[in-house]
């Protein structure tokens, strides 16, 4: 099977989007994403993208896609946010998900960062180990924290008093 990684086109989010669905099914979310392929063409693309994707073709379709995005770090400098990393199921262990993690790797050295994150579910053990068999050190005393809309402004509405 010959896999093809490139940079994603604006006629890609379709695809992107069912793949993001895909991720959400499997992360148990199934309800969780609110975006839809508009929002991903407005925020990818233009003068200033939001983010960066990259998308694996296969079997000449898009099975597999990696969204990332600049952030800083204060004590490291720029980094890159590797936000997701999907392949459909049905191409999994093919390949095309080591493709695209050396894609964002690439693209992150070739950007001269000092560090790539990204978070993974406690109970995927299978990323979890590849990660770490990568090299990336897979961090145990940080929580993720998040906000979410409703939650920021109902705190603005309090003026922040807790």
């Amino acid at each position: 099977m010959e896999i093809n990684i490139r940079k994603a086109q604006k006629k890609d989010m379709g695809a992107v989007l069912e793949l993001i669905n895909e991720l959400a099914i499997f992360e148990k979310e199934p309800d969780a994403v609110i975006i839809d392929e508009n929002d991903l063409i407005r925020d990818g693309f233009g003068e200033n993208p939001a983010f960066h994707c990259f998308v694996a073709e296969a079997d000449g379709k898009i099975q597999g896609m990696a969204l990332i995005y600049f952030r800083y770090s204060t004590w490291k400098g720029k980094t890159v946010h590797l936000e997701d990393l999907i392949v459909r199921e049905a191409y999994r262990g093919k390949g095309l998900g080591s493709a695209l993690y050396t894609e964002v790797i690439q693209f992150a050295a070739d950007q001269k960062v000092k560090r790539i994150e990204w978070v993974v579910l406690n109970w995927n053990k299978p990323a979890a180990d590849f990660y770490r068999n990568s090299g990336a050190d897979v961090l145990e005393d940080w929580d993720t924290v998040q906000m979410h809309e409703e939650a920021m402004l109902k705190y603005l509405e309090n003026k922040g008093r807790l």
